[in-house]
């Protein structure tokens, strides 16, 4: 028995509506009091502060399938998750306002936000795939954008807000599926400055037999999991002494953990296609700092 997907979108639509309107609210405010000045001595700088533009995503509830009923509470979860991302990510968007250079919103707010909703969608199709067919081709509604005017979102769009990380967004490459041994601690930069090293489980030696036709995917993520580590390693040497007590955990080992979710999941998915889909490699993902 499954609930009817538009009565929920319609609670969706309201709740992101609000949220939206605070976010936009708090730019102006944030805005006005960074400015300190009329419009009349300082007008452009004042706009400028006061519009650093909301982020949009593409509404994940409307493209999802009848919900069983017993997916619905975990499904619910995970959306209402993803509204809180990008509230996040729009509060992060004012509070970082002037801050990093032309790349830092989308190394700093909109890369690690996409990394959250691909593992938050990935939930969302598990969830769903356990008693029915599992969507697919959520991957492909994580990617935000900025609105620079600070306009809302189109329609269709979730309520737009920044991450509480700055990790930048690893990109996809290629590799043999063991090279570097990464998530057996890849990225030996720590030691450098004697600061530690990232160690992670190492998930290749946890999977089935991976068919022909996955095995190229499968490779390529296996090697994005050594690069995120090495990724990680780097971003500890050059941010020591930064933060406090929980830095490298909120800026670091968070960040890294969800790409290692999204990452795994991506394998998960490639092996499904056409076999037994992995489960409980989420568990993998989780890295710890090793002085």
């Amino acid at each position: 028995m499954s609930r009817a997907l538009p009565k929920y979108n319609k609670r969706r639509v309201g709740l992101a509506g609000g949220a939206a309107a605070v976010a936009l609210t708090g730019a102006v405010i944030a805005g006005t009091a960074l400015a300190g000045e009329s419009s009349e001595g300082g007008g452009a700088d004042a706009r400028t502060l006061a519009g650093p533009g909301t982020v949009s995503c593409p509404d994940v509830a409307s493209r999802l399938p009848a919900i069983p009923a017993s997916a619905q509470a975990e499904v619910d979860r995970n959306l209402t998750l993803l509204d809180q991302q990008i509230t996040e990510a729009n509060k992060r968007l004012v509070d970082t306002v002037g801050q990093g250079g032309p790349n830092f919103v989308q190394n700093a707010i909109l890369g690690p936000l996409e990394d959250k909703r691909v593992a938050t969608v990935n939930r969302i199709a598990t969830a769903i795939g356990r008693t029915a067919d599992r969507p697919a081709g959520l991957d492909s509604l994580a990617a935000c954008s900025l609105d620079a005017q600070g306009d809302p979102a189109a329609p269709g769009q979730e309520e737009t807000g920044g991450t509480e990380t700055s990790a930048p967004p690893a990109g996809d490459v290629g590799g043999d599926a063991g090279a570097g041994g990464g998530d057996a601690g890849a990225g030996q930069d720590g030691d450098a400055s004697g600061v530690g090293t990232i160690s992670c489980p190492d998930v290749a030696p946890q999977l089935p037999a991976i068919p022909a036709s996955a095995q190229a995917e499968v490779d390529r993520n296996l090697a994005l999991l050594d690069q995120q580590i090495t990724e990680a390693n780097k971003r500890l040497v050059d941010t020591v002494g930064q933060g406090g007590p929980n830095f490298v955990q909120n800026a670091i080992l968070g960040p890294l953990e969800d790409k290692r979710v999204a990452t795994v999941n991506r394998i998960a998915t490639a092996i499904g296609r056409t076999a037994d889909r992995p489960a409980g490699l989420d568990s993998l993902a989780a890295c710890t700092l090793t002085k």
